[in-house]
């Protein structure tokens, strides 16, 4: 049965508050099987037959609202599309080593067509440098997050379009833990 994540959108943020254990009765309820949660920030990994994302979220969607009142943009990829996330170079080495940059990855539930990515990159700065890639926003941004004038409701009004964003390093240790 294929393995998915779920990243969901306003999941322990804003005033959001879900108990882990909860998060996981709910997507057992929806039938998903092997549910399982990593760090308190809405990320879910579960097992389904279903081969259609787009239903997934759809589902995830609608029972999430249902149950904690309010909308939670949910995000689906498959193992594989998360190792492809995971393992993408959107920059540079040189950028990425330095101690104070933080590259960060905002995902969609399509790829943001050519005016989206017109708006978003016309936010490059010194401080803040993008790449699209498919459904996937990379920021690298050159300073401490909450530094920056940028932030991912920047980003969503940008590209016109919901999206949640991770660390890389949550990334590619969710990448790792499903290889």
């Amino acid at each position: 049965m294929p393995k998915y994540i779920a990243f969901l959108r306003a999941i322990n943020v804003g005033g959001h508050t879900v108990k882990m254990d909860h998060l996981r009765s709910l997507f057992e309820t929806m039938g998903f099987a092997q549910v399982e949660t990593f760090i308190a920030s809405g990320n879910v990994i579960f097992d389904s037959p279903n081969l259609n994302s787009q239903a997934l979220e759809s589902q995830i969607e609608a029972t999430l609202h249902k149950a904690l009142g309010y909308a939670v943009a949910t995000f689906i990829r498959s193992t594989a599309e998360l190792a492809a996330v995971a393992n993408h170079q959107p920059f540079a080495d040189k950028a990425l080593n330095d101690k104070d940059s933080g590259l960060y990855v905002s995902f969609t539930a399509t790829a943001p067509d050519a005016a989206a990515q017109q708006k978003l990159l016309a936010f490059t700065s010194p401080i803040d440098s993008f790449h699209i890639h498919g459904r996937e926003v990379y920021w690298l941004c050159r300073i401490k997050i909450s530094e920056s004038t940028f932030s991912g409701k920047t980003l969503e009004k940008a590209i016109g379009m919901p999206a949640t964003m991770r660390n890389i390093s949550t990334v590619k240790k969710l990448a790792a833990k499903y290889l």
